[in-house]
C-alpha cells in the first residue's frame, strides 16, 4: 500500500520527498506555488465544499484550470480526485439530494473531467453508504462505458468514518474482490490496521488531529505540532512500521498455521 500523508500546507510539498496528500481548498487561492520535490496526490476538497454551503461551488472548468496549473508549477502530480459528491446521510441533508442523485452526480463529474482534460491524472470515486449503494454506482459507471477495473485507482468515498468497523471492512473486501486498485481517502490508524492489505493506496491527516490534543515536541516553541512536518514525517514512519510489524507477523502466523 502507497500511503500518502495528508498536510495543511503546501509548503511541504517544497520540503519533503514522501508522498503528500493536499487538498485544492489549501492550493486555489495561492499566487506562487511551490515546486514539489516528491511524489503527491490532489484532494478535490468536496468535504469542505458540499459540508459548508451543500453544493460545488467550482465549476467543472474552473477545476481543470487549477489541476492543470497544479500540474505544471509544482509538478509530480499522481493523480487528482475528481468532483465527487459524498453520501453520508448529514451530506445528504445538508444538499437536499437523494444518495441516488449524488451517485450520479460523482459519474458525471468523472465523465465531465475527462472529456474537458483527458490528458490530467483524473482519478474516478465509488460512492455510497451501504454495500449495495456501491455496487450500484459501480454499475453506473460500467453503464456508462468507464471500466474501473481498467484504471491505475478508484477512489472509495464516504467510508473514512466508518473505516474501523466490519462494515467498512466487508465493502472494501467485496469492492477489492472486483479486481479495483483502491484508494482509502482518510483512513485513521486503527482502520489501516484493519484494511491495508485491501488498498492499493490511502491517506490520512491524523497526525494533525492528534496533535491538537497533546503537547508539542520537545524543544519546539509552538503551541501545538498540528501543523509541524516533523512530527507529520515522524507519525509517518511510526504508521508504516507498525504496519510492516503487523504484516510480518501475519505472514509468520500462516506458516505456522
Amino acid at each position: 500500500m502507497l500511503f500518502y500523508l495528508g498536510v495543511h500546507q503546501p509548503r511541504f510539498l517544497a520540503q519533503t520527498s514522501v508522498p503528500l496528500f493536499v487538498s485544492h481548498q489549501r492550493l486555489k487561492d495561492r499566487k506562487k506555488l511551490p515546486r514539489a520535490l516528491g511524489p503527491w496526490a490532489l484532494d478535490s476538497g468536496g468535504f469542505t465544499e458540499l459540508s459548508r454551503k451543500g453544493y460545488w461551488s467550482i465549476s467543472p472548468k474552473d477545476y481543470v484550470l487549477s489541476v492543470r496549473r497544479y500540474a505544471q508549477e509544482i509538478g509530480n502530480l499522481q493523480w487528482a480526485a475528481i468532483q465527487d459528491h459524498m453520501c453520508e446521510p448529514f451530506i445528504l441533508a445538508k444538499t437536499g439530494r437523494s444518495l441516488q442523485q449524488h451517485q450520479e452526480s460523482t459519474v458525471q463529474s468523472y465523465l465531465d473531467l475527462m472529456s474537458l482534460a483527458p490528458d490530467l491524472p483524473w482519478t474516478p470515486v465509488l460512492q455510497g453508504f451501504a454495500l449495495d449503494d456501491y455496487l450500484r454506482c459501480f454499475d453506473l459507471y460500467q453503464a456508462k462505458g468507464v471500466d474501473l477495473r481498467s484504471l491505475p485507482l478508484v477512489g472509495v468515498g464516504s467510508i473514512c468514518r466508518r473505516q474501523g468497523t466490519t462494515e467498512a471492512v466487508l465493502i472494501l473486501r467485496k469492492l477489492a474482490s472486483l479486481g479495483l486498485n483502491l484508494h482509502g481517502f482518510g483512513f485513521k490508524t486503527l482502520g489501516l490496521y484493519r484494511v491495508s492489505d485491501l488498498l492499493a493506496s490511502s491517506d490520512s491527516m491524523a497526525w494533525s488531529f492528534h496533535a491538537r490534543h497533546s503537547a508539542p515536541l520537545p524543544g519546539h516553541t509552538h503551541k501545538t505540532c498540528a501543523n509541524c512536518l516533523e512530527l507529520a514525517l515522524l507519525w509517518r514512519g511510526n504508521l508504516l512500521n507498525e504496519l510492516n510489524q503487523r504484516k510480518h507477523i501475519s505472514e509468520l502466523q500462516l506458516q505456522l498455521w
